[in-house]
């Protein structure tokens, strides 16, 4: 398909914090290990895009401080094109992220900083641009009356849609029809549905919900259990392409996201797609970092040849 991919979201500066546990309420704990790089889900997805081979434009909300400074040398180290609103007096976000030393899991407080007061104005005057997108991503860190307006929008320039519900939110059920896709994990269904999911078959019953609200395809993203894409004419799965060893899982949703964006705007099957997208992301969960965890093209392609 023709354009570029679009992806609207939020950049702020990960703090990583390597320990053996969470410490509770009024404890102090040694970590192993700090790291402050970029993140925010929108930067991420864009920078695994980039990396993958896509043609990838990043809207997105940004202060004028050292934060933002990172985020302009990422996104040229990936060869991310910014359409970025600057602001004074407000600070580039960031984010609490604890890894847990031995399984690599992990836990993310996200302060969005600048990103936060992105609207459906700020949206509007990138109208042009995501006008000509062939793929249009957006995810809930922003505003959703933010990201909603960037669908519309999207939809009625003939752009595919994708909508990565996360973190979890309640949404209004004007936001379903304008998704082709939407790809939650497990928590981010059940909060979308209704539906607890632990196996396939609740993933399915998850999916199917998801198709009722007027989606028009439900991918599920199920860990070590691989994507669900379920539409109306029926279901794939795809196992997960198991790492010898997990780093860390920080940027393994966005990894799959990126990469699922650029296989469709490449024209790849909905089945090839998802693989694709199951590629990067376990190619990302071995090594530490979210927007430094995400593969080369080279990279991608020779796991896929080799599976």
């Amino acid at each position: 398909m023709t354009g570029p991919i679009v992806i609207l979201g939020i950049f702020v500066a990960d703090t990583t914090y390597r320990a053996d546990r969470l410490p509770k309420i009024g404890e102090t704990i040694l970590g192993h290990r700090f790291t402050l790089g970029p993140g925010g889900k929108g930067s991420n997805q864009s920078v695994a895009a980039a990396r993958a081979g896509g043609d990838v434009h990043f809207i997105a909300r940004l202060g004028r401080d050292t934060f933002a400074d990172l985020a302009f040398a990422t996104w040229a180290d990936a060869g991310v094109h910014p359409a970025v609103i600057q602001v004074e007096r407000e600070a580039t976000g960031a984010a609490c992220i604890f890894v847990e030393e031995e399984t690599g899991d992990n836990a993310i407080i996200v302060c969005p900083g600048a990103a936060g007061g992105i609207t459906p104005s700020d949206i509007d005057t990138k109208t042009d641009l995501i006008r000509r997108a062939g793929v249009f991503v957006t995810q809930l860190e922003q505003p959703v009356d933010a990201a909603m307006r960037g669908l519309e929008i999207a939809r009625d320039g003939g752009a595919v849609t994708i909508l990565n519900p996360a973190p979890a939110a309640t949404l209004p059920d004007a936001i379903f029809p304008l998704c082709d896709f939407v790809t939650p994990n497990e928590s981010e269904a059940e909060l979308l549905t209704g539906v607890p999911v632990s196996d396939l078959p609740s993933a399915r019953r998850a999916a199917e919900a998801l198709l009722e609200k007027g989606v028009g395809a439900a991918l599920l993203t199920l860990g070590g259990n691989g994507a669900l894409l379920v539409t109306r004419d029926g279901e794939i799965h795809v196992p997960a392409f198991l790492a010898e060893r997990v780093v860390e899982t920080t940027g393994a949703g966005d990894a799959f996201n990126g990469g699922f964006a650029v296989a469709l705007s490449e024209g790849m099957s909905g089945e090839d797609a998802v693989r694709f997208g199951c590629a990067v992301a376990g190619l990302s969960v071995t090594r530490a970092g979210a927007a430094a965890s995400m593969p080369a093209r080279a990279e991608i392609d020779a796991l896929l040849a080799r599976s």
